[in-house]
């Protein structure tokens, strides 16, 4: 339901850098996830701001990757099956879960959550490494919004980034995927 709108700026500077050739070939290596369901639909699962970024960039066509075809299945069949995979996480940007018919329909309907952001930026600053563990960020984005106040956040970006790089090593982030309780080596 959301994305972290600075991370996806930053994919629209990263493909601006790039030149023709390097577009195509990127393009080519980094295809959408999707699922197939129900009507012939296509349902992207992961790199979500890589596609919106993409769309801004008024790039015409991306290629995919069907990981599951669902198509067989009833509207409601699916996504139980979607949430049992973990291929769908219907989260809006108060971290509050909503029903899978709220689900934006396209990438432009994609809302922005600051919080997604700052758990990115806090990941590449070497906060908590990148994860295999579906929602990581969104887990990290939901750890923050409880502890890091929103006030701070939107006028102070960089104050927000120190408090939530404090936070990180803390015991109470002991369950969220990546924690270590020393910093990374960079």
């Amino acid at each position: 339901m959301t994305v972290g709108y600075s991370e996806v700026l930053l994919k629209r500077q990263q493909w601006r850098a790039l030149d023709k050739r390097a577009q195509s070939r990127f393009i080519i290596e980094h295809p959408l996830p999707t699922v197939a369901g129900p009507k012939g639909r296509h349902y992207i699962i992961d790199h979500h701001h890589m596609g919106r970024a993409l769309l801004e960039e008024k790039v015409a066509s991306l290629r995919v990757n069907v990981v599951g075809d669902l198509s067989a299945l009833t509207k409601d069949e699916f996504w139980i099956v979607m949430d049992y995979r973990q291929w769908v996480h219907p989260y809006d940007a108060e971290g509050s879960k909503q029903p899978f018919r709220d689900l934006p329909k396209t990438l432009p309907g994609l809302t922005d959550d600051p919080y997604r952001s700052l758990a990115a930026a806090v990941r590449m600053a070497g906060g908590f490494p990148k994860e295999q563990t579906p929602f990581a960020e969104f887990l990290w984005a939901d750890f923050f919004r409880r502890r890091v106040p929103a006030a701070l956040l939107r006028m102070d970006p960089d104050s927000a980034l120190s408090a939530a790089m404090r936070l990180v090593h803390d015991k109470a982030a002991m369950h969220l995927p990546g924690w270590s309780r020393q910093p990374l080596q960079r």
